[in-house]
């Protein structure tokens, strides 16, 4: 296995398919074979009315899912079948790799016994790259071709929109920016495009608790009630660890739902946060299991805040970006004007067409999540963990290696830790939206940054 990288990164995951790619067929003698191949035909043709002919004739109880299914399908760009790993009369299960994305995926597909074999269900999964699939390694120029030839192919139909760059042991080797920054107003991107970086942010938040837990003024392993005395939910506060909040194991639940859409604007500080959500239940015992959430990571912030005596924006800004070299970061204000930062696009249930997504954005980033920032600052961010400037190497470990299993890999404080190719990669994962992306080709570090990019926000999906 090769060495370590310590990279930001993003995973997006999605689906659509055809019946037959190159010398792998589905099988054309069974019913779900048949009918496999039909719904593969329609969701690949990423035609609403073809899709709603399919839905109509084997699966009428799913017409109500035809907007999540097409939008899915818009952000995924199709997928090559790979093998079929089994087949009945009723099931069928088979290995396929996204066009967009070249994530790997199980397509689980079962019909009823009964004639006409209406649809039963069909799911989609991400996995890691088969062994029996991994990529042909690279000469650093062969890497660059083939990467310029991708961003191309991506890139001239209108699929990506943002800057990427190619750094090998911190040197430069590939960096451009392609698209639009604001397609209104006819701005293209730059590689000083500033763009919003979503669950990024959690890096930052995270690498700001562990620089505290190093100078001993907190403890991984205390509740945050121990910092958050006001906490409203006292025997929540009481219970939940640092260390469950910072793997998503403590059952803090989400932010975002009907609360979040009926108070977007109002929640201009993290304490308006904690005032919104601070009386909830936890939605399970915590430290029972994984599940994602933002709200536990703007509790970190409050307990940064409370601990450091700093505004969590500023002390971001005075311990990580100052230190890395990061002067294109923040997370101001959506109404305040920032240079250079690029306006997010997304298409709708239903619409063909980009759309701004301002109308979905918060008042401002938070320690969950939605910052922005530039290719070229996310290597320096990179480039100073790794060189140990930000926190020593006992810590720097510690953050960055995977503690709990989420499917795809093992999440860790903030970062995400997977193989890929040999490779073990600690990353960070944006996972929807406007994205970064980062991997590591043999110690060769990729980060990308856009706008308005396939992508998928699960590591599976039910359609």
């Amino acid at each position: 296995m090769s060495t370590r990288r310590f990279l930001p990164c993003v995973v997006g995951f999605a689906l659509c398919a055809s019946i037959c790619f190159g010398q792998v067929q589905l099988p054309t003698d069974t019913p779900a074979g048949q009918v496999c191949g039909a719904w593969l035909d329609a969701f690949n043709s990423g035609d609403r009315d073809t899709y709603r002919a399919f839905l109509q004739k084997y699966s009428p109880s799913r017409l109500d899912r035809l907007d999540t299914a097409m939008e899915f399908r818009t952000r995924t760009g199709g997928l090559d079948l790979k093998k079929v790993d089994s087949s009945s009369p009723t099931e069928l299960v088979a290995i396929a790799e996204e066009r967009g994305t070249e994530q790997f995926v199980r397509l689980s597909f079962a019909v009823d016994a009964a004639e006409p074999h209406n649809m039963a269900g069909v799911r989609l999964e991400a996995i890691p790259t088969p062994a029996e699939f991994a990529p042909p390694q690279l000469s650093e120029s062969e890497l660059v071709v083939a990467l310029e030839k991708k961003m191309h192919q991506e890139a001239d139909p209108g699929q990506f929109s943002g800057s990427v760059l190619l750094a090998k042991n911190s040197k430069l080797i590939f960096e451009q920016a392609y698209g639009m920054a604001d397609r209104e107003r006819k701005v293209p991107n730059t590689l000083t495009t500033r763009f919003r970086i979503g669950s990024m942010n959690k890096m930052f938040t995270a690498v700001a608790i562990l620089q505290l837990a190093q100078a001993g003024k907190l403890k991984l392993d205390d509740s945050f009630g121990n910092y958050l005395t006001d906490y409203p939910n006292k025997e929540l506060a009481a219970k939940v660890t640092l260390h469950q909040l910072l793997t998503h194991t403590g059952g803090t639940g989400d932010i975002f739902g009907p609360d979040f859409d009926k108070h977007r604007n109002e929640l201009k500080t993290l304490q308006d946060y904690m005032r919104l959500y601070g009386k909830r239940e936890p939605k399970f015992p915590p430290g029972s299991k994984w599940e994602y959430s933002n709200y536990g990571f703007i509790l970190l912030g409050l307990v940064v805040e409370k601990v450091s005596g700093q505004n969590y924006y500023d002390y971001v800004n005075t311990h990580i970006y100052d230190v890395a070299g990061m002067k294109d970061s923040g997370s101001e204000p959506e109404d305040k004007a920032v240079p250079n930062r690029s306006v997010g696009y997304m298409k709708p249930p239903g619409s063909k067409d980009w759309q701004p997504n301002n109308g979905t954005l918060p008042y401002r980033g938070t320690s969950a999540g939605g910052g922005y920032s530039t290719v070229r600052d996310l290597l320096k961010f990179a480039d100073a963990l790794e060189q140990h400037k930000l926190l020593d190497a006992h810590y720097t470990e510690l953050v960055t290696t995977g503690k709990v299993d989420e499917g795809l890999g093992k999440y860790a404080y903030g970062f995400e830790e997977k193989v890929v190719n040999g490779t073990l990669l600690r990353a960070r994962r944006r996972r929807a939206g406007n994205e970064w992306r980062s991997s590591d080709l043999s110690r060769v570090r990729i980060c990308r940054c856009c706008a308005g990019e396939p992508g998928s926000s699960c590591g599976h999906k039910d359609l």
